[in-house]
């Protein structure tokens, strides 16, 4: 299959074939790869939205804001999104990687839905690329608020950084190991400037999420010291 036929699919109107072509060529396949586009198409991706919910919940507090805009941009709903969309079809890689199950692996589809947004955005901008968006993601976050699985321990402890320190917690990658198609991320955590916990995982969100937790078992561990004294 090749990407025109995803381009008529989805009934987009585009201007340079290419851009999009290239929006689906990973990083195993020879020639320019997407990892570019990805980059750009996070950003997109993150600022959309983070305006959609900012207009459809004009009551809700940052936190939770946060988490619902945490539990749309995560690799497990981006690479669910990709995957309905049969973008693993159109991806061109290697036959290495195809052969490994590359097509169905969440952080490829994860990226090349990044790329693909990316590329959207500079072919058609920003208006058009949130008229997709509206169509093609926005809409699972009624299932996220109905199932509560935007509740997470990211959020938790989102909540109370805010509430005990008055501070957001930053996550920094400072180690990615491992061959393209099965890294290792490990993720630092900031409060305040300062250095509270790390975790780790086969994916950035995962590896957010272990280091929440990891802090949030510290607190409630200390937190029951102070009980039974």
């Amino acid at each position: 299959m090749n990407v025109e036929d995803l381009i008529e699919k989805l009934n987009l109107k585009i201007n340079d074939i290419e851009l999009f072509r290239k929006s689906l060529t990973h990083r195993s396949f020879n020639g320019e790869n997407n990892e570019r586009l990805e980059f750009l198409g996070d950003a997109v991706i993150e600022l959309l939205v983070s305006k959609y919910i900012y207009n459809k919940f004009p009551n809700e507090k940052e936190g939770i804001l946060t988490s619902y805009r945490s539990s749309l941009v995560k690799t497990e709903t981006l690479s669910k999104i990709a995957a309905s969309l049969s973008f693993g079809n159109y991806i061109l890689m290697s036959k290495g990687e195809d052969e490994s199950g590359g097509r169905e692996r969440q952080t490829i589809l994860e990226d090349a839905f990044e790329a693909f947004i990316g590329a959207l955005y500079l072919d058609r901008g920003l208006e058009y690329t949130n008229d997709f968006l509206y169509n093609n993601l926005y809409y699972i976050l009624e299932d996220i608020i109905r199932d509560k699985s935007y509740i997470n321990n990211k959020s938790q402890l989102q909540e109370i950084s805010q509430s005990k320190y008055k501070s957001t917690p930053k996550y920094k990658v400072i180690k990615e190991e491992g061959p393209a198609h099965d890294k290792t991320f490990t993720v630092e955590l900031v409060i305040n400037k300062k250095t509270v916990s790390q975790g780790i995982g086969k994916s950035k969100q995962e590896a957010e999420e272990s280091a929440a937790t990891n802090i949030l078992n510290k607190i409630y561990d200390k937190d029951k010291i102070n009980e039974n004294r």
